[in-house]
């Protein structure tokens, strides 16, 4: 098998991050391998695989680069805070997002926007946001945090003791028979499903549970994340509220700081004129318009990940996929897949990290180590052929449109390489139809390069 020499790749002037090592995890002794091996999941949506889970996310693009976040220019890190408030309130170690208040009240009128559209009244719709954004009293000093954390691990337990009720999933339910047949319903169950994804729509649901149930003294408030319903007195509900954000629990709720502005009388000053003072505060609010940030994956990088190394599962519909039907699916999905995926498992067992080349007009753009730490070396174009080097090319290049692409290679400092994917001439189809394809297919790659002419004269003068 011939192979093109690699040149050393051209570092970054500025690194931000650490590298990790890649997966498959490093050798250590084998019941250490098997406790921090996982497993991952992703979900094929609009044929696209993305990943949702905060933990996967983290680890699939941090060991190995593998995807991107749907909002970021790569590295999923997404934040809704503002970049300038951030900066200037960072010695307050506040650890919640920060917006302005024009950027608050964008959220407030998408989600009024959404709601309306779901079928719900303009009164019923203001009702509801103006209660769910309300400002909300937060802690400011450490030793605050711990006294309203071991508060609010009592109250917990003293709630855990009063509550007559099983909660499952997020779901109230009381023991009675009654109440039993009305949370098993379909109309709950669409409900349930609704809320799941929309925090707004529990919300919603449960100021309707509570204005019904106000004649008994009943709240609803938020604890370990799920909704219950206790007979308790409305002070204690609110203050339970305040201390919600203080845990690391995860909920349906995203608590944020908005930074407002006040005008008020300077206290300080002696003379008879009156002086406006202009004073900017942190106000606690919940955010009625979530944004959450995913992981993408390329087809090409989801299969790597099963069927090479073995940490991910793929589902669609909550059915999971096998390898030969994720190698179909695929293959349906994206005609060229089984050939650029051949050349992507090449590359990464070479101990490259591919990336997607649309930019560049190119498959692939391969970085040594990863895209934070080395500008990409080679834009791939990849073909299948046979023993001889002939076949149906996916990309017929004229030598017009080859010597463009070169150049536009070599202006962003990079080499133009051709892989190609030699087929043997007895594989059949139905070979291909699986990833056992992969032990037989040979693997070659060109390296092209401009000759200038005047160039090569004034070398051969100076020799």
């Amino acid at each position: 098998m011939a192979e093109a020499v690699f040149h050393a790749p051209k570092r970054k002037r500025r690194i931000y991050e650490s590298y990790e090592s890649p997966f498959p995890i490093p050798f250590c002794k084998e019941d250490t391998l098997q406790r921090d091996f996982k497993v991952y999941r992703a979900e094929i949506i609009n044929n696209n695989v993305i990943v949702r889970n905060t933990e996967a996310i983290k680890q699939l693009y941090g060991r190995g680069y593998f995807g991107k976040g749907i909002l970021s220019r790569s590295r999923p890190d997404f934040s809704i805070s503002d970049p300038a408030l951030v900066a200037k309130w960072k010695d307050a170690k506040l650890g919640m997002p920060i917006l302005t208040s024009k950027r608050y009240q964008r959220g407030v009128t998408w989600a009024a926007n959404l709601m309306q559209r779901q079928g719900q009244e303009e009164s019923s719709v203001h009702k509801i946001l103006e209660d769910y954004t309300k400002p909300l009293e937060f802690p400011k000093e450490d030793q605050q945090n711990n006294e309203l954390n071991h508060k609010l691990d009592r109250d917990i337990e003293n709630v855990e003791r009063k509550a007559k009720l099983l909660v499952t999933n997020g779901d109230s339910v009381k023991p009675d028979t009654e109440n039993e047949s009305q949370s098993s319903s379909p109309e709950n169950m669409e409900c349930t499903e609704c809320s799941a994804h929309d925090p707004l729509a529990k919300y919603a649901s449960d100021e309707q549970k509570s204005r019904s149930s106000d004649a008994f003294g009943q709240t609803h408030y938020l604890t370990n994340g799920d909704f219950v319903t206790l007979d308790c007195e409305p002070e204690d509900c609110v203050e339970q509220k305040h201390l919600i954000f203080a845990t690391d629990r995860e909920c349906d709720h995203e608590y944020v700081l908005v930074q407002e502005t006040t005008n008020c009388l300077d206290d300080e000053e002696e003379t008879t004129d009156e002086k406006v003072v202009t004073k900017e505060k942190l106000v606690c609010r919940r955010n009625p318009y979530r944004i959450f940030e995913y992981l993408q994956l390329s087809l090409e990088e989801a299969f790597f990940l099963v069927y090479a190394l073995g940490c991910l599962n793929i589902y669609h519909e909550e059915d999971p996929l096998t390898i030969l039907k994720l190698w179909e699916a695929f293959h349906l999905i994206q005609p060229t897949f089984r050939t650029t995926y051949v050349a992507y498992h090449y590359f990464r067992s070479k101990g490259w990290v591919p990336k997607v080349g649309l930019k560049y007009g190119t498959d692939f753009l391969l970085y040594r180590k990863g895209p934070p730490f080395y500008h990409a070396s080679y834009s791939v174009i990849i073909e299948l052929v046979n023993d001889t080097f002939e076949g149906s090319l996916r990309r017929p290049f004229t030598w017009k449109s080859l010597a463009c692409l070169n150049r536009i290679t070599a202006n962003v400092s990079k080499e133009l390489m051709l892989c190609y994917l030699i087929r043997p001439s007895n594989m059949s189809d139905k070979e291909m139809e699986s990833p056992e394809c992969l032990k037989r297919i040979k693997v070659q790659e060109v390296i092209l390069s401009r000759w200038v002419s005047s160039r090569e004269r004034s070398d051969q003068e100076e020799i």
